[in-house]
């Protein structure tokens, strides 16, 4: 790795560990898309996949553009991280629809993490005048705040369809549209 000045080892800091998560994600999203059931829903993660590889690859090359090298210890930390969690997310929840919930949350959770990441590094890159930087991370925050809105649908979707197949119908409040027409 070149000697660099201190706006471009910060830059290059932020851009690793949003590298990592991208590279960690992609196993995860393989390991969730493996798991759903619902069509749309598996649809989007594949589209999200996609995405998430073109991010890791547009971030690794201004990695390399502002002289860093680093980041690959990073991806591999990331990887192995996802690859331990995959099983786990296999055990949880009582039934398909609620497995389906739990990846949906915790993709939820992992999209805001990157919206936060993406939102810091194109800040600091704004500061520090590095445009092109700027203009990759508000790129990628944009495609992961789309990915977070379609999630945020699908926990509501899922946790209905949670409540059909685990809560017996006596058990469940009827819709405000049932109850009128009595």
């Amino acid at each position: 790795m070149a000697d660099l000045n201190e706006r471009d080892t910060k830059l290059v800091q932020y851009l690793s560990e949003a590298y990592g998560k991208e590279r960690e994600l992609e196993t995860a999203l393989e390991a969730h898309i493996a798991m759903t059931t619902k069509a749309p829903y598996k649809k989007r993660l594949k589209q999200h996949l996609r995405e998430t590889k073109a991010h890791a690859k547009g971030v690794e090359r201004r990695i390399k553009k502002l002289g860093g090298g680093g980041q690959l210890k990073q991806a591999a930390v990331g990887k192995a991280m996802a690859a331990a969690k995959g099983p786990l997310h296999m055990l949880r929840g009582s039934g398909e629809q609620e497995k389906m919930l739990k990846n949906a949350k915790t993709e939820y959770f992992n999209e805001h993490e990157e919206i936060a990441t993406y939102l810091a590094i194109e800040t600091l890159a704004e500061r520090v005048g590095d445009r092109e930087t700027a203009k990759l991370a508000k790129g990628i925050r944009r495609e992961e705040e789309r990915m977070a809105k379609f999630l945020e649908g699908q926990i509501k979707s899922l946790t209905g369809a949670v409540v059909t197949a685990e809560v017996p119908a006596a058990q469940r409040k009827r819709p405000a549209k049932a109850r009128r027409r009595k």
